[in-house]
């Protein structure tokens, strides 16, 4: 089941996303910044225990453009494409806001180029999108790949 995040699935979105972190595939999420920005999230229970083990986030960017973010699924739960339907879930979500184009800074293009996602040059990107980076530990040499989606 996918629903919006509430204040109860901030420490098991903090915990996904480190299972990812730690493994070098998704960027670290501070606790206070999940408290910040935790409109942003969606997240998937399972309907028989209640566990949250996905999550995914969507964040407003600029009038025309959004970024979908913090992506993870728990790796006992990966390949029932729980991931796959919280992606589709903010595209929606990005539809609704009338927004024609969505991007991600991801390690795994595959997924995203399936759900139409192109690479592009992160330079296409606005600068404004670049003030998280400055925080990371990867500054300024990150290895991400940049995609971009029209919607």
């Amino acid at each position: 089941m996918i629903r919006k995040a509430t204040i109860k699935d901030v420490n098991a979105i903090y915990t996904l996303l480190n299972l990812y972190s730690q493994k070098g595939e998704l960027l670290a999420r501070p606790l206070s910044r999940l408290y910040d920005h935790l409109r942003d999230f969606s997240v998937y229970q399972v309907p028989s225990t209640g566990q949250v083990v996905g999550c995914c986030a969507l964040q407003i960017c600029w009038e025309d453009l959004v970024e979908i973010r913090s992506l993870a699924v728990h790796p006992d739960y990966t390949g029932n494409k729980i991931g796959t339907n919280l992606a589709l879930t903010v595209l929606k979500e990005a539809r609704a806001f009338n927004i024609s184009r969505i991007f991600t800074l991801t390690y795994r293009p595959g997924f995203f180029k399936q759900l139409g996602f192109i690479k592009i040059d992160r330079s296409q990107l606005p600068i404004k999108i670049w003030a998280d980076c400055l925080a990371c530990v990867k500054f300024p040499n990150c290895d991400e790949i940049a995609m971009l989606k029209k919607l």
